[in-house]
């Protein structure tokens, strides 16, 4: 019986950026387990979590067309930690994908210079 993979990306399932993120995990052979926001959205504790390790503005994502469709006045509203943390537990689309746990590491957004260091 193999071990959990030390990895968990979390993200939809039909976001080209997920998919080419996780096209390069396998590519260098990493394992990871992949959680989808539609299956099993992150609960606010998950979200602060987060928040508290890279920063609350790094975790929204404000190019996304979830963020675009919100009214100004629900946009205008997020303001700190607590509030990014509501909307991103009511919306979790709005989040930048994809969120990758593993040990100390949590990666937000897919670059691969980033990556390939912290992952390789």
């Amino acid at each position: 019986m193999s071990a959990a993979p030390l990895l968990a990306v979390y993200g939809l399932s039909q976001c080209d950026t997920v998919r080419r993120a996780r096209q390069w995990l396998e590519s260098h052979g990493l394992e990871y387990r992949f959680v989808d926001f539609k299956k099993t959205p992150p609960s606010a504790a998950q979200i602060a979590a987060w928040a508290d390790a890279v920063d609350w503005d790094a975790l929204l994502n404000r190019r996304g067309t979830t963020w675009r469709r919100l009214d100004s006045a629900t946009q205008a509203g997020v303001v700190d930690a607590a509030s990014a943390v509501a909307l991103l537990a009511q919306h979790p689309s709005a989040i930048k994908r994809p969120v990758v746990e593993g040990g100390k590491t949590l990666l937000v957004g897919f670059d691969t210079v980033l990556w390939s260091g912290a992952l390789l």
